[in-house]
């Protein structure tokens, strides 16, 4: 009964576990068995408390839900497993009340907690900055072609042509602004989806960073990925700045590594399959004073940057659904990017 009941549960990306009065289990969800690292058969039957290393707290938790219908009770508990190093957990409790199976608990790594919040918090962050930015380009390109315009005229009615040097400065200046502006602007323009080989793009990344940064990309490919659907310009515009940003920030060599992940949440969605690529470099790293900030736009880690490549990165990342983040240490950068297969 239990089985045909829950059966909507299969589809949850959160790991959770039905739970009867005597706080055995008589139902674990496919994601509760990917993160318990057992079968559902191995686990149903078992005591809960048996699991977790921490079990007065948690069987306060769940005799409260149980006697006193309270419907929210969460707390921090460590999975214990046989062989393998314990894992943290965070563990919320619900009364259910139906089919004589009393308790739902639902399972979150405590890391897996803090990246979720990490991920809305970045979320909200880039929108704020990308209509900040958006608003504030569109201000910027109008006075520049009148300015260019102006300096354009003034250019013709000068009689010393060596004054003609100093107009040439502003509207070599102001294209560059315009150009600048037109790249803050880009990434508002809807992607293109289609059929995509990852690597493909990645070839295609290597081929313009040998000919740009003068430096070759060494490969770790997944042959048995398929095609991912998705926008080839974004993605391949995505991958480059981030390379880009490795070459200009000293690494001698970078990576391109990518994998196959099963039963993955990205952005709060659960996908039975999805693409890992890192971007791997050995530069000095990224600077601990804008790490919290490396992706919004206008932050720079060297003098003359314009900030704005790894925030174009993670727009395009996540137009496709995906996430991007970075580990950094001197000598080792991995930015890792994650997006949904079909």
């Amino acid at each position: 009964m239990a089985d045909v009941t829950f059966a909507g549960l299969d589809l949850l990306a959160t790991a959770v576990v039905i739970l009867d009065d005597e706080f055995v289990v008589r139902y674990a969800n496919p994601a509760a068995e990917n993160l318990l690292t057992a079968g559902a058969r191995s686990l149903i039957g078992q005591p809960f408390l048996g699991f977790f290393a921490e079990r007065t707290e948690l069987e306060r938790s769940l005799e409260e839900a149980r006697i006193i219908h309270w419907d929210y009770s969460a707390r921090n508990v460590t999975y214990v497993r046989t062989g393998r190093e314990p894992v943290p957990f965070s563990c919320t409790v619900t009364r259910i009340d139906a089919f004589g199976l009393g308790l739902l608990a639902e399972l979150r790594p405590i890391e897996h907690e803090l990246r979720l919040a990490r991920e809305e918090r970045q979320e909200s962050e880039q929108q704020s900055n990308r209509e900040l930015i958006r608003n504030l380009a569109h201000e910027i390109k109008n006075p520049l072609g009148g300015l260019r315009g102006s300096a354009q005229l003034l250019e013709r009615e000068l009689e010393r042509p060596e004054l003609r040097e100093y107009t040439q400065v502003i509207i070599k200046e102001a294209d560059r602004l315009q150009s600048l502006m037109d790249r803050m602007l880009t990434p508002h323009h809807a992607p293109h989806i289609a059929p995509v080989s990852v690597h493909e793009v990645l070839e295609r990344v290597r081929s313009l960073g040998r000919a740009e940064f003068g430096i070759d990309i060494e490969r770790d490919y997944d042959p048995s990925l398929p095609e991912l659907m998705g926008d080839r310009e974004q993605l391949i515009q995505a991958v480059l700045n981030v390379a880009r940003n490795a070459a200009q920030a000293g690494a001698q060599t970078v990576t391109f590594r990518t994998r196959a992940l099963r039963n993955v949440t990205i952005r709060k969605q659960r996908h039975r399959l999805a693409l890992e690529l890192q971007v791997i470099d050995d530069g000095p790293g990224v600077a601990d004073e804008i790490q919290d900030r490396i992706f919004n736009p206008l932050v720079s880690g060297r003098e003359g940057g314009t900030g704005l490549g790894l925030s174009l990165a993670q727009t395009f990342v996540h137009y496709h659904q995906g996430v991007i983040e970075f580990e950094s240490r001197p000598g080792r950068t991995t930015f890792r990017i994650l997006l949904p297969l079909r």
